[in-house]
């Protein structure tokens, strides 16, 4: 192979090869200097499951089985030796003695229990899974769909133009792409928001250039650095607009740029 190589470059045709390859390098280094790009920082804040999510049929069953298994291995609980102790009472007409059993409950009857058990099930009220919010449509909240993961989304001017995306913006000169990831967003939302990011690297980035007649001197289009963050607590400044979406829901509001991106590291549902 190295014999092979040298015969391809002759001493006759190194000034042409030499020529071509100066040329090439030139025409590379021209080509990515002549694009100007804003640095910008946008940040994924994503409001995890509250609730968990409605089990299918083949986790009920597998869950039923689990139950069916437990209780059937399962030791007897202090209520049910009780029981078989007072019945083996009625039976012998001897008394058991049983000395950790706990003098009050020699108040208190087994039915009397049973019922104060049974009373106290029926007055318990479990939480609704569907929220005002859902019922009304309300998106500029987090108290929606409990079970599912929602991002956030703010209303943004682009040119003349009107677009939902992750709160974004340019990075200042002296700040890091995590630092302005911070700032844009509590610039964005307010200061009653508390988040947490995960790491000081981005999850990923995209480019796109301005539009003709925006471009200026300094950019001729922007790469926007995305940051992932996870809601903790705390509320979004009325004067945002903003919404709170799911999977579903975004690909229906994001632009087709945006969503191709942001699809590929948000983790589906």
């Amino acid at each position: 192979m190295f014999k092979q190589s040298l015969k391809l470059i002759t001493p006759g045709n190194l000034n042409i090869f030499s020529g071509c390859l100066k040329h090439e390098t030139y025409c590379t280094i021209t080509s990515q200097s002549t694009k100007k790009w804003d640095l910008l920082s946008a940040v994924c804040l994503e409001r995890h499951p509250i609730i968990t999510k409605p089990m299918s049929e083949m986790e009920r069953k597998f869950q039923e089985s689990i139950y069916e298994i437990e209780h059937e291995k399962s030791f007897k609980s202090n209520h049910e030796l009780r029981i078989e102790r007072e019945e083996l009472e009625k039976k012998s007409k001897v008394k058991v003695l049983d000395e950790k059993e706990d003098s009050k409950l020699k108040l208190q009857s087994v039915g009397e229990y049973e019922d104060a058990c049974k009373q106290e099930l029926e007055s318990f009220k479990f939480a609704p899974r569907i929220t005002e919010a859902d019922e009304k449509n309300i998106t500029n909240t987090f108290k929606r769909k409990l079970d599912r993961t929602l991002l956030l989304l703010t209303e943004q001017k682009f040119g003349n133009t009107l677009l939902w995306k992750p709160p974004q913006g340019i990075r200042n000169d002296g700040e890091t792409m995590r630092q302005a990831a911070e700032r844009i967003l509590l610039d964005s939302c307010g200061s009653d928001l508390t988040v947490q990011f995960y790491g000081n690297s981005p999850i990923g980035y995209y480019k796109y250039l301005y539009p003709m007649a925006v471009r200026t001197e300094k950019a001729d289009g922007a790469k926007v650095f995305f940051y992932l963050a996870k809601y903790i607590k705390g509320n979004i400044s009325d004067k945002v607009k903003h919404q709170w979406l799911d999977r579903t829901e975004l690909s229906q509001v994001l632009g087709k740029g945006t969503r191709r991106v942001l699809f590929q590291f948000l983790i589906p549902e």
